[in-house]
């Protein structure tokens, strides 16, 4: 399978001879759900599974009144909501979440569910921390994960999204080398540019280092989401991209 949440099937062809591939082909094949007709025994199982747990995966949230996506190589209005979420609720200048290419759309006028919640943050290292950093830390960290995504060489490229930000806008330009990719970054809330040697308080999930402490990113949205009843995504344009 191909992309998440079973959209596609991936067919790949190749053209071998003498030991050699000489050519290939890929398609992407969509499964639409509203016409291939469900395996009864795997239909039967999933319900099984879900059952148990069905009361609490459909339990309303709130609702949104925006298109709330998570694929954008460089934000989503679902990650704009996290970002909002944590910069609120965990009281921070800046919001750092990881640019995930996973995860299902809601359509303006959806409820938001805890399904709904988990499809887009169920994941095995949650916690919410709150931190202090330094503008040169934050720096070195978007020109870390800059290079993952736009390094020359195809094998330092790791995949995934750029990192979503909340509070905080930059310029990047793809095509410069690492450590000079990310420039212009600023304080959303007060327009004043980032200073490298000033301490900033930075809220983020997801992060892999040992000992990281803080409430799942599950508990956090649903506590914004609860009190804010409707939720309301601008559009962001705090992100402008050079040398594409």
């Amino acid at each position: 399978a191909s992309g998440s949440n079973g959209k596609f099937l991936t067919r790949l062809d190749l053209d071998v001879s003498g030991g050699e591939v000489k050519g290939f082909r890929h398609r992407l094949i969509p499964v639409f759900s509203d016409v291939i007709s469900s395996d009864a025994e795997m239909a039967a199982k999933i319900d099984e599974v879900r059952q148990p747990h069905e009361a609490e995966l459909q339990r309303v949230l709130g609702k949104t009144d925006s298109l709330l996506y998570r694929r954008g190589n460089f934000n989503g209005t679902f990650d704009d909501m996290i970002c909002d979420a944590l910069m609120e609720v965990r009281d921070a200048d800046i919001a750092l979440s990881p640019g995930f290419r996973w995860g299902t759309s809601l359509l303006p006028g959806q409820d938001i569910t805890v399904e709904d919640l988990f499809n887009a943050t169920a994941m095995t290292y949650p916690a919410a921390y709150r931190s202090e950093m330094s503008g040169e830390t934050i720096h070195d960290i978007m020109e870390d994960v800059a290079d993952n995504l736009f390094n020359a060489d195809p094998y330092y490229q790791q995949g995934g999204d750029m990192v979503r930000v909340g509070g905080m806008g930059y310029t990047i330009d793809v095509g410069k080398p690492m450590g000079s990719r990310i420039s212009d970054m600023t304080v959303l809330k007060t327009g004043e540019a980032i200073d490298p040697a000033k301490t900033y308080v930075v809220a983020g999930w997801a992060s892999v280092n040992e000992g990281t402490e803080g409430p799942p990113i599950w508990d956090v949205v649903e506590e914004y989401v609860k009190a804010k009843g409707t939720v309301s995504v601008p559009e962001n344009r705090s992100v402008k991209i050079n040398g594409i």
